[in-house]
């Protein structure tokens, strides 16, 4: 197998870290963007000539242009890096707001933007985008972290239709919980009184005390699955990893397909007679 290139955001810890490790094991070359180069100090030592340690921070447009512009011959782009801030949607600050959709949905998106028109000049390269359960089933207290993941899947989805012609491979990996110091990597807002005792109240409580003791997710395995389904000549377009997550979406789409038959009839009755509508699929 000929050696590629991987581009990893995220890649300091936790999953980026994992598939950084993953990846170099299986002989590759890996460019590992990451806001401080020293995290990656042992891992670089260890593979002095297959890793790159880009300082990038992925929020800001002009730095992704500038990596990318660098590393025009990336054979694999990962957006993974991402993160949580968990609270009542009335508790985030404006600042909260828009860190969350700059970090989990506008980052992968300059990422995509930069990092796509050179691959598709060579007519080959794969997008992996790293979502969450959370980018198919939400959960009280994380709305713009599941605004900015949902929008992240529709954007892949959508992308993924526009690239396919050229060669171009999209993953979207929808992991559930890892243990990876999960609750230590969490932003709490300021609680509100009236939503103490309530869900979200509840919820907060519980992450803090069982969060990480319930985290099942084994990133050094998942980094593999991620590793192998990368390499398949056509991969799925979504891949769930954990038992938590298959759970969550198999009971989340089997209500959804049951509300929606339900509404069969409501659907077609507003339609002009004669007229199909529009199905681009």
């Amino acid at each position: 197998m000929s050696s590629q290139k991987w581009f990893i955001t995220g890649a300091s810890g936790g999953l980026g870290l994992a598939l950084a490790e993953k990846v170099l094991a299986e002989g590759h070359r890996v460019v590992a963007a990451v806001r401080r180069v020293a995290a990656l100090e042992s891992l670089k030592q260890s593979w002095p000539d297959q890793l790159e340690v880009e300082s990038v921070d992925v929020t800001r447009p002009e730095q992704v242009q500038a990596v990318a512009a660098r590393h025009a011959d990336v054979d694999v782009v990962v957006n993974n890096a991402g993160g949580a801030v968990i609270g009542a949607m009335e508790e985030l600050s404006k600042a909260d707001i828009e860190q969350q959709i700059a970090l989990n949905l506008l980052a992968p998106i300059h990422v995509t933007r930069a990092f796509l028109p050179a691959m598709r000049a060579r007519k080959h390269g794969t997008f992996i985008h790293v979502t969450s359960v959370g980018g198919r089933a939400a959960f009280p207290s994380g709305s713009m972290y599941h605004a900015a993941k949902y929008g992240l899947e529709g954007f892949a989805e959508a992308v993924s239709q526009e690239v396919a012609e050229f060669g171009i491979k999209t993953l979207i990996i929808e992991p559930g919980s890892i243990k990876t110091g999960f609750v230590a990597n969490i932003r709490w807002t300021e609680e509100l009184a009236d939503y103490k005792d309530g869900v979200v109240g509840k919820l907060r409580q519980q992450i803090k005390e069982v969060g990480d003791e319930y985290a099942s997710g084994d990133p050094v395995k998942m980094a593999g699955a991620i590793y192998e389904v990368s390499q398949l000549p056509e991969p799925p377009l979504r891949t769930v990893l954990g038992g938590d997550a298959y759970a969550v979406l198999e009971a989340g789409y089997t209500r959804s397909l049951a509300a929606l038959q339900a509404q069969k009839d409501l659907a077609n009755s507003v339609m002009f007679k004669g007229k199909a509508g529009f199905n681009p699929q």
